[in-house]
């Protein structure tokens, strides 16, 4: 019970509206009940006593009618139950989604020694890393050499991306594989991006070496293409060699960033500043219409209780 008067104390009576407002016209029943408990006068029954002083009985009469005015007042909650009210839920933050797609290079100098590992396992593992980190947002995990595969397509569910390693590790690729074409990468992943109406975009690139399908200007047409669609190009050289000035200028150029960890430590801070660069937005969610039945059958509850009660005795009885 103090639940229940808990709710009565703490709820918005009002609702903001119905699911089927018509059924509120059932109301006029309950009225008509109550207009006839109270305003009858068929309960009159006059008894001959000798000697006794008639008494008008208002209390008596009055208490009863508050009893047998509590089946119309049931009815009454149940007719507005039936109805629907709906109340405005309170509007959350909804964490706005982020299309990351992983580009790694699976080319064969991707298997020399980074750690107590080869680049392609230090690269895959901070990879997974990266994963908890931006939970909420979709993924996806494109392979690259002198072809591209789409391995994951992006989605929220990170278990495609995890157990993904040992099957495109660069010692057991295809041939065909075997070189670095960055350019051809980046468009393809800039077509699977495109496809994604909602949310941000970001080519977040794995590679350790230059590409010549960058060079003649052809990383200022990709920039150009990558900044009209809205895509962010960041970068992780896993080489000890200089930085190509092509990915330099497409990362920049599409306001992200180029990193050189120099060990598997390094590899990770990368990928937690990439995520501090690429903080997760919230946005501002419109309030729902929800059920607003509670306050209502906690009333009807109070009632059936009363009705229960006042049925052991306190009902009118002309004997």
């Amino acid at each position: 019970m103090n639940e229940t008067f808990s709710i009565l104390t703490h709820v918005n009576w009002l609702p903001s509206g119905f699911i089927r407002p018509w059924v509120l016209w059932l109301e006029v029943l309950p009225a008509l009940l109550l207009a006839w408990i109270w305003l009858r006068t068929s309960r009159g029954l006059a008894l001959p006593v000798d000697h006794s002083r008639h008494r008008s009985g208002r209390f008596t009469r009055i208490l009863i009618s508050l009893a047998e005015s509590l089946a119309p007042l049931l009815l009454a909650i149940i007719v507005w139950i039936s109805a629907g009210p709906l109340e405005l839920g309170r509007p959350v933050a909804r964490r706005q989604l982020t299309n990351i797609l992983f580009c790694v290079d699976i080319s064969g100098s991707m298997t020399a020694s980074f750690g107590d590992g080869s680049r392609y396992d230090a690269s895959m593992q901070a990879i997974n890393q990266f994963l908890d980190y931006r939970q909420g947002d979709a993924f996806g995990l494109s392979f690259f050499g002198n072809s591209v595969l789409h391995w994951c397509p992006l989605t929220t569910d990170t278990s495609a991306v995890k157990c993904s390693p040992p099957f495109m590790r660069p010692e057991i690729v295809p041939p065909w594989f075997g070189g670095t074409e960055i350019g051809k990468a980046l468009m393809e992943c800039r077509k699977l991006l495109i496809e994604q109406e909602q949310g941000d975009r970001m080519i977040i690139l794995v590679s350790d070496g230059a590409s010549s399908d960058l060079a003649g200007g052809r990383s200022d047409e990709i920039a150009a293409r990558m900044i009209a669609d809205g895509i962010t190009v960041y970068a992780i050289h896993i080489a000890s060699s200089a930085v190509p000035a092509e990915i330099v200028k497409i990362t920049t150029m599409t306001e992200g960033e180029v990193f050189e960890p120099g060990d598997p430590e390094s590899l990770e801070a990368v990928f937690r500043r990439i995520d501090g660069m690429q903080k997760a937005e919230m946005e501002r969610t419109v309030a729902e219409q929800l059920d607003h039945f509670r306050p209502y059958a906690a009333v009807g509850l109070i009632l059936v209780v009363l009705m229960t009660l006042c049925s052991y005795g306190l009902r009118y009885t002309p004997w």
